[in-house]
């Protein structure tokens, strides 16, 4: 039985020939020509690695493999490591959209391999978390226009969880009963998180998956919202705000205060039930995978960001898995 785990032992149990295509877009494979010095797979362990390992910069990344070479073996490089500007290509080459790919694959294998909740692997998500978290741009405002970042222009002030305005990025995410999460849509911050619901759905749903339950907070209580839902037979379990001039119905949720609810007791069960494992995949995305720094500028970059933070959770699933630990399954720090 394995007691230490290591980067090392992540990357072994993790196959990435299937998507070797989307990794190999634009560069030369075969026939006359210099060949290829760095194989993509090893630049993209590498971006994992810095994930896991909470390296704040590429060029902090670039250092440690060339300083380190038990971190170069584990990615597959041998002598020479690539430098910053290497890894600049790689996201330009493979852009946003192969990044996607690639998440949508790992998460396909996650949810096939995950024996906890067999269900999933063929598709069927019987209940679901909606919710979206804040990441800090890593920009200072325009003093030309403070609604904006000098930097990244992509970044907006909006309001984050703690209730401060703040410069950055909005990502929403939605997480099975267990945390496990099943997609993620980002836009800016002063986008309202209802908006996201409609594009994170076409793209959760678009994945063969099916959902037939969703939970959210009381933000998310809105008529076209549930509307929206209603209209893809999504059942939801969304809390009521309490308004002067309204009375609720007594068969739906009402906010009781900042993190309860009042209500039927099935609903109250159901809700709580979903909503604590969706703020510990916050929690581990935060404080295990660096979610919360962002050190690349754009809204493309950020959406890569948040990729390969989730590429990272579906490979410690995976990895889990096939060593025989399924309760490891979420555990980042056993890996790292």
């Amino acid at each position: 039985m394995v007691k230490v785990g290591s980067p090392k032992l992540l990357f072994e149990n993790l196959d990435l020939t299937p998507i070797e295509d989307i990794l190999w877009t634009d560069l030369h494979r075969y026939g006359p020509g210099r060949p290829v010095e760095y194989n993509p797979e090893w630049d993209l362990k590498a971006l994992m690695l810095r994930q896991l390992l909470h390296i704040p910069y590429v060029k902090d990344l670039s250092k440690r493999l060339r300083r380190d070479p038990y971190l170069r073996r584990i990615c597959g490089y041998r002598d020479k490591a690539p430098c910053e500007g290497h890894f600049s290509q790689m996201k330009k080459r493979i852009k946003v959209e192969g990044f996607r790919i690639i998440e949508a694959w790992l998460r396909k294998e996650a949810l096939r391999i995950r024996t906890a909740q067999p269900l999933a692997a063929v598709g069927l998500v019987q209940a679901a978390c909606i919710d979206g978290t804040d990441i800090p741009a890593w920009s200072s405002r325009d003093p030309h226009d403070t609604r904006k970042g000098l930097g990244d222009p992509d970044a907006r002030v909006g309001r984050c969880k703690s209730g401060a305005f703040d410069l950055g990025y909005l990502s929403l995410m939605m997480a099975d009963i267990e945390g496990f999460p099943l997609g993620n849509k980002e836009t800016s911050l002063n986008v309202n998180e209802k908006r996201l619901v409609e594009p994170l759905l076409d793209k959760v749903l678009g994945e063969d998956i099916e959902v037939e339950l969703v939970a959210a907070d009381s933000q998310f209580e809105s008529s076209e919202l549930f509307g929206l839902l209603e209209s893809r037979k999504l059942e939801h379990v969304i809390p009521w705000r309490r308004l002067k001039n309204r009375v609720n119905p007594s068969d739906v949720l009402s906010v009781k205060d900042r993190i309860d609810v009042e209500g039927p007791e099935h609903l109250r069960s159901v809700y709580h039930r979903l909503r604590a494992p969706n703020e510990g995949l916050f929690g581990r995305a935060k404080c295990r995978l660096n979610l919360g720094r962002l050190t690349w500028q754009g809204l493309d970059n950020a959406e890569i960001h948040v990729s390969l933070v989730f590429c990272v959770a579906y490979a410690v699933c995976i990895a889990a898995y096939r060593l025989g630990l399924p309760e490891l399954r979420q555990s980042v720090a056993f890996f790292a």
